[in-house]
């Protein structure tokens, strides 16, 4: 029995579609837990990012984020992959004059979609739990 759950995850595994070096990866999040809501659905902020795998556990990112109480900021930084599934990132926002630390994880849906969960801390003071989709777009 052993051997043969051995055998199915080794299969399940070759299945699985990995980021690699020269990938983009094109996402987009929504904040579902802020500190600075006051109520629920008071105001709203999404974010959608480029990533572009450098090397197969670095990307480069620029993307937006976007409120609807305040203005909007263009997003640079970059996320490391400690594995194909868990990863720390760090944001500079312009336009809000903010900087966020993160870390998060990347659960496979399919082939090339990833359910994003990350938890992210503004030097403004503020912390963040966001949920989204992200698709690998393989460049090979």
């Amino acid at each position: 029995m052993r051997k043969l759950f051995a055998l199915g995850l080794i299969f399940c595994a070759t299945l699985a579609y990995s980021q690699s070096s020269n990938d983009l990866m094109l996402g987009g999040a929504m904040d579902f837990l802020k500190t600075d809501n006051d109520n629920l659905f008071d105001k709203a902020q999404v974010g959608f990012e480029l990533n572009y795998f450098v090397i197969r556990k670095f990307t480069i990112t620029a993307g937006a984020e976007i409120w609807t109480k305040r203005d909007e900021s263009f997003v640079f930084g970059s996320r490391y992959y400690f594995t194909d599934h868990f990863f720390a990132r760090g944001r500079g926002l312009i336009g809000q004059n903010d900087f966020s630390l993160g870390a998060g994880g990347a659960i496979p849906l399919k082939n090339s979609w990833r359910l994003e969960l990350i938890g992210d801390f503004y030097f403004e003071g503020e912390f963040a739990v966001r949920t989204g989709l992200a698709y690998i777009i393989p460049l090979r």
